[in-house]
């Protein structure tokens, strides 16, 4: 029986976040949450340290319904802080790791590079990428 994974995909705005999302989710058995869309939903554009880790918990809600329902969860998010990576509690990090500073300063200044991931990319290559782990998380079923 497959496990359902929480896969986390975070950077700095502008790493490519939502271009690897979208070329996973084509891949493997999954749902995609984009935090832009999220907080949209939610009209929710707080984006001072509370606001996101409020953001955190509402990201890791949603993804733990789509597991609930047989799906992965891809959930692209900045997610900028050990804090705001220990709410959401993902199964699989990818870190893109692909530029150093990020259009908005404050997220830059908050930006807390992960020390513990799975996957580190460092490349803006959405289709390498996504056939990687696509291929690691479908061998792990």
């Amino acid at each position: 029986m497959t496990k359902f994974k929480k896969i986390l995909i975070m950077g700095l705005p502008g790493s490519g976040k939502t271009t690897l999302a979208k070329n996973l989710n084509s891949k493997i058995k999954s749902k995609w949450l984009n935090a832009d869309k999220v907080r949209k939903d939610f009209n929710d554009f707080d984006f001072s340290l509370e606001g996101r880790l409020r953001q955190a918990g509402r990201m890791r809600d949603l993804a733990e319904e789509i597991l609930k329902n047989g799906n992965h969860a891809i959930v692209d998010f900045i997610c900028p802080t050990k804090k705001t990576r220990n709410i959401f509690k993902a199964d699989i990090t990818i870190w893109l790791d692909t530029i150093e500073f990020g259009r908005f300063d404050d997220t830059n200044k908050m930006f807390e590079a992960p020390v513990e991931f799975d996957f580190r990319v460092t490349e803006k290559e959405a289709e390498i990428w996504s056939a990687k782990i696509a291929e690691e998380i479908n061998k792990n079923k």
